[in-house]
């Protein structure tokens, strides 16, 4: 009996091995070349597997595509660590939220593909950020990031405002892995390590909490 379960499990390992052998490889050949320029051949040659087994795990190209950007671009984590830590306010829970997201999206040890795949994303959309948005993006602003700014606010401001603050808050934060290049240029000397994310989620959190307190301020007055 205990032979034959190891005998019926082995080929299960095996595709499972292989699935994650083309999921990696894959990752790594989009990253480089895109949604476009990336070729099956160049996927199975990297993963050392052949097409029949892409074709056997994934319906084509397009499903392979988006399943790599769900994986390497999903930050339910990070907003899994915010509900751990449940700060007392909402000060304190914007700040966790943009630290948390920054640390996401700037983890040192985080393979380089997959910073580089998000990027080439958010420059030339697909069909695969419309489901990145509704599977992670739009849950993590509906249910965490605008409930907080309800409350930093008081209910003050009209939806248009909190969906402006919002959208700065997450341009911030975005910026900095987008705008390396360029921020990399300007300042040769600004690397971005483990102290330094720490660093800039309380600079972003301090400018971010300056304002909203600026504008509840005004709104309360007029």
């Amino acid at each position: 009996m205990v032979v034959r379960e190891r005998k019926s499990a082995a080929p299960e390992i095996s595709e499972e091995n292989t699935r994650d052998k083309i999921l990696s490889a894959a990752g790594e050949v989009f990253a480089e070349q895109g949604f476009e320029g990336a070729t099956i051949r160049a996927i199975t040659e990297r993963a050392g597997v052949n097409v029949a087994a892409v074709n056997y795990h994934f319906r084509d190209k397009a499903e392979l595509y988006t399943r790599i950007v769900l994986d390497a671009c999903s930050a339910r984590a990070a907003w899994s660590d915010v509900m751990a830590e449940a700060p007392n306010s909402p000060q304190e829970c914007l700040r966790s939220l943009i630290y948390h997201f920054l640390e996401y999206l700037l983890d040192p040890d985080r393979p380089a593909w997959k910073k580089r795949l998000m990027a080439r994303e958010m420059a030339n959309p697909t069909g695969a950020l419309d489901e990145l948005v509704d599977k992670n993006i739009r849950p993590f602003r509906n249910e965490f990031l605008m409930p907080t700014l309800r409350e930093l606010t008081g209910d003050k401001l009209s939806r248009r405002q909190l969906s402006l603050i919002a959208i700065s808050v997450m341009g911030q934060c975005h910026y900095f892995l987008l705008g390396q290049p360029i921020t990399q240029r300007l300042h040769p000397d600004f690397k971005i390590g483990r102290a330094e994310i720490a660093e800039i989620a309380e600079h972003i959190a301090r400018f971010s909490l300056a304002g909203i307190a600026e504008l509840t301020r005004t709104a309360r007055r007029s």
